[in-house]
């Protein structure tokens, strides 16, 4: 089972990763200025994540694809890393849909 990692960012704001089973960071979020806050990221990922339609899929300037999931509201909650291709990236994304409902929070 994946689980979401809470960190403290040098500029002191709070930020998680969505780790994958094997450790690999699957989603990223924004910085946050409080741990409730961040907490409440985690929540909303949670919610949505199963949520197919939730995904935007990008490209970025050198071509490779990504993707952000948003919130009800179309804020963006987390962000991918870049992937090598169409087809590992929508992995990425059942891997975030499998893993972040039942994730549990640990701070590091």
């Amino acid at each position: 089972m994946g689980k979401f990692v809470v960190t403290v960012r040098k500029n002191g704001e709070f930020q998680f990763n969505l780790k994958a089973t094997n450790g690999q960071v699957i989603l990223t979020s924004e910085g946050y200025t409080t741990k409730a806050a961040c907490l409440n990221g985690i929540e909303s990922v949670k919610k949505n994540a199963p949520v197919e339609a939730r995904y935007e899929i990008k490209e970025a300037k050198n071509g490779k694809p990504y993707f952000n999931l948003k919130a009800t509201n179309g804020q963006v909650i987390g962000g991918s890393q870049m992937y090598s291709c169409e087809r590992t990236m929508k992995a990425g994304i059942a891997s975030v849909m499998k893993n972040a409902p039942e994730a549990p929070v640990v701070e590091e």
